[in-house]
């Protein structure tokens, strides 16, 4: 696993028009020169951001790649949450290492609604 790379790639194609571009033009060129499995490769190109944040991307990052996408917000978080209810938890990362259960377990512990369930 690779998440150094997946996070570097997103941060640069995240800050650079000609990155972006290029991602447009061809999402498997954009992506040479970064050490990556097929596994995140697959969800680079798709785009699936809730495999991205069950490899243990940062969601800072994340984000700006499903707008990247015009993926809307609640979207995003949907997204999210279908990533660790299909894939399983967080495999590393910060979520991994703090303990994150989650969107709807943080919602909850903010006293705020299930989000999954209003859907």
């Amino acid at each position: 696993m690779s998440l150094y790379y997946v996070q570097k790639f997103l941060f640069e194609l995240n800050r650079s028009e000609v990155a972006q571009a290029k991602y447009h033009a061809d999402r498997h060129a954009a992506l040479e020169g970064f050490e990556l499995t097929p596994e995140e490769i697959s969800a680079l190109t798709e785009p699936d951001i809730g495999l991205l944040f069950h490899l243990g991307v940062n969601g800072q990052i994340l984000m700006h790649f499903a707008a990247l996408h015009q993926i809307e917000w609640a979207e995003y978080l949907q997204r999210m949450r279908d990533g660790i209810a299909d894939h399983g938890p967080v495999r590393e990362g910060v979520y991994a290492m703090t303990g994150y259960e989650g969107t709807d377990a943080h919602a909850a512990s903010l006293g705020q609604a299930n989000t999954s369930e209003s859907r």
